[in-house]
C-alpha cells in the first residue's frame, strides 16, 4: 500500500484493489482565510484526480473543494458517502454532477477486488464537524491503514476491530474555537491560546495512545493564514496568542510523551510505502532542505506565500455578493431564522438569552428565549457578534445553512461574550435548515436518559459523558473532585454536578463514601 500526502487532510491512498483520494483542498476556503500549509499546488492533481474512489470526510471547506473537484476529478468516479443524518453532503456531491454514490453504513466493511476492504465511520452528535464527521479505515491484506482526519469517535473498540493499523493519520491541530478574536485582553487571549493547544496535545495524544499503531502521521493542519488582516495569526502566533501546532512542534511534543513510539512528518508530496509491516517514507515534492525551511525558518517562508499569492485573496473578495442593505438583511435573516428559532426549543432553553450581531450598518439581536430576531434595542446580551456585511450578504445569497463552515472558520469577525461559552449557540449557527434543527433537537431529546453509572477513583458517576456520550471509564479522570473528559477537555465540579465547561450538561455523581455510609 502506498499513501501520498496531499496537504492538510489530503492523501492518495494506492491499494491492491483501487486507489482512493481523501479530501482533496487547495482552497483557500472559509471567504479567502486558509490555504494548506506548505503549498501543495505543485503536486500532480490530474494524476490523483483519476482515482477509482473519492472519499470526502465532512463539509468543511478544508476537506471539501468543489473548484478542485470540478477541476480535476471526474463525475463518474466511485464516492464514498459516509452515512450521516441529513444528506447535506450527498446534496453537494450531486450538484456537483457526482451521481455514482457507494451509500456506506456504521461498522460496514465494503470488500472489493484485489482484496481491498474499506470502513466509513461515521459520528453524527452535533458539535461533530459541520453535523457529522468520520473516518476511513482500508486494508488490502499488505497493510491497514486509520485515516482518522478531524473526527474524534467514541468506540474505539468497534473501529479498531476493523483490523489493527499499521499506520495512523489524525489531526493535531484544530479549530473548534478562537480565542484571538473574542474580546478579551491580551494576557487572556495568549493564556487561552496555551489552554487551547494543550488539550489538543491531549487530545490527540489519548488516542495515539489508544490505536497504538506502529507508525504515526500527524494532519490536518495547521492552516496558513494569508490575509494581510489575519497573518499574524499564523502558527502560535507572532504574539503567542494563536492556536496552532505544526507537524514538526507536535512529533517533539510526541517524542517527549512516548518516545518509543515513531512519528513523521506529513507533507505535500510525502510518500508512504507499506508492506508486511515493513514502512518507508520518501518525499516527491519537496527537499529535505525546502522542508526544514518551511518549518524552521517559518515566517519567511509564510511571507514569502502571502506576498506571492494576493491575487487569490483578491480574487475571493471578488466573488462575495453585494451588500444588502439593512432592512432587507433584517428581513431576509428574520424570514430564515424565526421558523428555525421556533422548532429549537432545547436550543433556545440553552441558549437563555439575547444575542446581538453588528452586520455593517445592521444591529440586530436573536432573542431565543423569545424565538424573535429584531433590531437592537439596548437589551442586554450574552454574546455580542461583529461580522462585515459581505460575509453575512454572501451566505444568505447563498442560503449557507452552516455559518461555522463559513463565517466562523474564516476567522473574519469579533466577538464578546458574558459567561462560559456557550455549545447551544454555536450549534444553532450550523443548524440553519429545517432539517439540521430538527435532528438536532432529536438529539439532545435521545441524550436525556443516561441512567447507566459507573465508578471511578472515589465517585460513582454517570458513565456517559453528558456532552457527546463518551464513557467516562476509558475517558475521564478525576482530580480534586473535578472531573475531566479527554476527548474535549469537558470538566465538572463531581460534588455539585455543574459543568465547568458550558451552560448546561450537568452530570450525575456522588461520593462512593458517602453511598456506602448511607447504606448503613
Amino acid at each position: 500500500m502506498r499513501i501520498t500526502g496531499l496537504g492538510h487532510a489530503g492523501m492518495f491512498i494506492e491499494t491492491t484493489g483501487g486507489s482512493i483520494l481523501c479530501d482533496p483542498v487547495i482552497g483557500p476556503s472559509f471567504f479567502g482565510s486558509w490555504f494548506p500549509f506548505p503549498d501543495n499546488r505543485g503536486l500532480d492533481w490530474e494524476r490523483f484526480g483519476a482515482a477509482d474512489f473519492l472519499y470526502i470526510s465532512h463539509r468543511h471547506r478544508d476537506h471539501f473543494d468543489p473548484a478542485l473537484l470540478e477541476r480535476y476529478v471526474p463525475k463518474d468516479i466511485r464516492v464514498l458517502l459516509p452515512a450521516y443524518p441529513t444528506d447535506d453532503l450527498e446534496v453537494d456531491l450531486r450538484g456537483l454532477g457526482y451521481e455514482n454514490i457507494v451509500y456506506t453504513q456504521p461498522g460496514e466493511v465494503l470488500e472489493y477486488s484485489g482484496g481491498l476492504k474499506i470502513m466509513v465511520t461515521p459520528l453524527r452528535a452535533p458539535s461533530d464537524g459541520p453535523i457529522g464527521d468520520s473516518s476511513l479505515s482500508v486494508d488490502d491484506g499488505t497493510a491497514s491503514i486509520l485515516n482518522q482526519n478531524d473526527s474524534h469517535p467514541l468506540d474505539l473498540e468497534k473501529l479498531l476491530s476493523f483490523s489493527k493499523p499499521d499506520a495512523y493519520f489524525t489531526q493535531v491541530s484544530g479549530a473548534i474555537w478562537w480565542p484571538m478574536v473574542y474580546d478579551l485582553p491580551h494576557d487572556a487571549k495568549v493564556n487561552f491560546a496555551q489552554l487551547k493547544r494543550d488539550a489538543q496535545n491531549k487530545r490527540a495524544m489519548y488516542y495515539i495512545e489508544k490505536v497504538d499503531a506502529a507508525h504515526v502521521f500527524p494532519m490536518a493542519g495547521p492552516p496558513m493564514f494569508l490575509r494581510d488582516d489575519l497573518f499574524r495569526y499564523n502558527g502560535l502566533g507572532l504574539e503567542n496568542d494563536s492556536i496552532f501546532t505544526d507537524q514538526r512542534q507536535f512529533l517533539a511534543h510526541m517524542r517527549e510523551e512516548r518516545p518509543a513510539q515513531k512519528g513523521y512528518e506529513f507533507v505535500p508530496g510525502t510518500q508512504v510505502d507499506l508492506d508486511g509491516g515493513a514502512l518507508t517514507v520518501t518525499q516527491t515534492l519537496y527537499t529535505a532542505e525546502e522542508i526544514d525551511y518551511i518549518f524552521d525558518e517559518k515566517w519567511d517562508y509564510l511571507a514569502s506565500q502571502r506576498d506571492s499569492r494576493q491575487d487569490e485573496v483578491t480574487a475571493e473578495i471578488a466573488r462575495r455578493a453585494e451588500v444588502l442593505p439593512p432592512d432587507e438583511m433584517l428581513a431576509a435573516i428574520k424570514e430564515w431564522w424565526e421558523p428555525l428559532l421556533r422548532r429549537a426549543r432545547t436550543i433556545r432553553t440553552g441558549v437563555g438569552g439575547n444575542v446581538r450581531f453588528r452586520i455593517g450598518e445592521l444591529d440586530m439581536i436573536v432573542d431565543f428565549p423569545k424565538a424573535k430576531v429584531r433590531e437592537y434595542a439596548g437589551e442586554e446580551c450574552i454574546y455580542w457578534y461583529t461580522i462585515p456585511a459581505d460575509l453575512v450578504s454572501t451566505n444568505i445569497a447563498d442560503h449557507e445553512i452552516d455559518w461555522s463552515n463559513s463565517i466562523f472558520l474564516s476567522m473574519q469577525f469579533e466577538v464578546g461574550r458574558s459567561g462560559k461559552f456557550n455549545e447551544f449557540l454555536t450549534t444553532f449557527l450550523k443548524c440553519l435548515s429545517r432539517d439540521r434543527i430538527e435532528y438536532v433537537e432529536n438529539w439532545y431529546a435521545e441524550q436525556s436518559d443516561q441512567t447507566e453509572d459507573a465508578e471511578i477513583d472515589e465517585w460513582t458517576v454517570q458513565r456517559r459523558c453528558p456532552h457527546l456520550r463518551a464513557d467516562l471509564t476509558k475517558t475521564g479522570k478525576i482530580v480534586d473532585g473535578v472531573l475531566t473528559c479527554a476527548l474535549h477537555d469537558w470538566k465538572w465540579d463531581l460534588a455539585t454536578g455543574q459543568c465547568l465547561t458550558t451552560p448546561g450538561h450537568p452530570i450525575r455523581a456522588s461520593r462512593i463514601i458517602e453511598t456506602a455510609s448511607a447504606g448503613r
